[in-house]
């Protein structure tokens, strides 16, 4: 039988773990409740409508800054995961004393404030601009590469586990059997490491999605923006809270931006547990 103590325990146990729950998704819950209201300040109801989720996609303004992001987050996480992979695998490879040290390099991009980072991002770009090729530099390219600077160690730190958790004579056996080593990279490692790739490129999507500081100091003109600097999401809420209130249509825009990354998460989880579900089932065989 449980004692009382050990059931008190549970009890503040199991009511902590919802009291963390209640404070990380409340916001939120209230968030997607008043985006379904056309009150344009902020905890005033006047009565349930859709007329936010109709006016956002008639906002150009909105619209434009959404297909910024959308469009530097995909390209950059791309990148980054390109990158990202090959360095992992090429690191793992290494002999041990060059492995340790470029591992203790990969680390330092991650624990440094990202404001170290957009800094000196902006002193290299104003200095090749001013001694290089003479002229301003900041661009879609400028702010492509801050984002990947960004993101890249994250993906590294994703597929190097996977690395690891592999039989290290799976590539060496596919080199017996004659594959090339661009066919044992391709059919062999690949393969082992994919969810770490995939982790990766969800968390650089998700990085830059989320990113301000970088962005707002490697941008120039571009994109959907045309001959104005490029807004994105982040940079266009905070001109906004600069002049008056943040536009009542970004409620719904976050909304269904939490609702599609909630849907992202359950399918992977899904999938996982299918997977998992496979594995156990083969094993029984």
């Amino acid at each position: 039988m449980v004692s009382r103590g050990e059931m008190w325990k549970k009890i503040a146990a199991q009511s902590f773990i919802w009291l963390v729950l209640l404070l990380m998704y409340l916001p939120i819950l209230t968030l997607i409740a008043f985006s379904f209201t056309s009150a344009t300040n902020l905890g005033t109801w006047t009565g349930f409508s859709l007329e936010l989720y109709g006016g956002l996609f008639h906002d150009e303004e909105i619209m434009a800054a959404l297909g910024n992001t959308v469009i530097i987050a995909l390209v950059s996480a791309v990148v980054s995961v390109v990158l990202g992979t090959m360095g992992a695998i090429g690191v793992f490879y290494m002999k041990r004393r060059s492995k340790k040290a470029m591992e203790f390099v990969t680390q330092i991009p991650v624990v440094n404030p990202e404001i170290v980072i957009a800094m000196s991002l902006v002193v290299m770009f104003v200095f090749l601009g001013n001694y290089v090729f003479r002229e301003s530099l900041f661009s879609f390219w400028t702010l492509l590469v801050g984002h990947v600077v960004l993101s890249l160690p994250f993906v590294y730190l994703s597929v190097k586990p996977k690395l690891q958790q592999m039989d290290p004579s799976l590539y060496e056996a596919a080199l017996d059997l004659g594959c090339t080593p661009r066919q044992a990279l391709r059919k062999v490692i690949i393969p082992e490491i994919a969810p770490g790739v995939a982790s990766g490129f969800l968390l650089a999507i998700t990085l830059s999605l989320d990113d301000f500081i970088v962005t707002a100091f490697t941008r120039g003109a571009g994109l959907l923006s045309g001959a104005n600097q490029i807004e994105t999401l982040s940079t266009l809420v905070q001109a906004k809270i600069k002049k008056g209130p943040i536009p009542p249509e970004m409620r719904a825009l976050t909304t269904i931006i939490f609702l599609f990354v909630l849907i992202i998460v359950i399918s992977v989880t899904l999938y996982r547990s299918h997977k998992a579900k496979e594995a156990v089932r083969r094993q029984g065989l």
